[in-house]
């Protein structure tokens, strides 16, 4: 009989364990399909985006920068920002490519 009550007894400290571990790997679940997964999708896209950029493609930048491609090199983009000035500016910086469909649009 004694037997008997120290198994279930080191049974129930087991399941205690995993009812408490239980919750946190639920949790766990939780915020990667809503937060990380999510993130790591747009990261990609956006670098996606970055690798086909070429030269004549309006840009802007995490800064809130606007200009035009000039030259695409390997790790930074040569950018004009206005007529005669051309900077260096590395591709992580890229926030996104405009469109430049909707402003030819605007002014018809």
């Amino acid at each position: 009989m004694n037997l008997f009550l120290e198994a279930a007894a080191a049974q129930s400290q087991g399941g205690g364990m995993m009812g408490m571990l239980l919750p946190f790997v639920l949790l766990f679940g939780i915020f990667y399909f809503m937060l990380i997964r999510p993130q790591q999708r747009k990261e990609k896209e956006r670098q996606k985006m970055i690798s086909e950029l070429r030269a004549g493609r309006r840009v802007t930048f995490a800064n809130g920068l606007l200009g035009t491609i000039v030259e695409a090199k390997e790790q930074t983009f040569m950018i004009e920002i206005a007529a005669g000035v051309v900077i260096e500016v590395a591709r992580g910086a890229v926030l996104a490519a405009i469109d430049e469909a909707p402003a030819a649009e605007a002014t018809k």
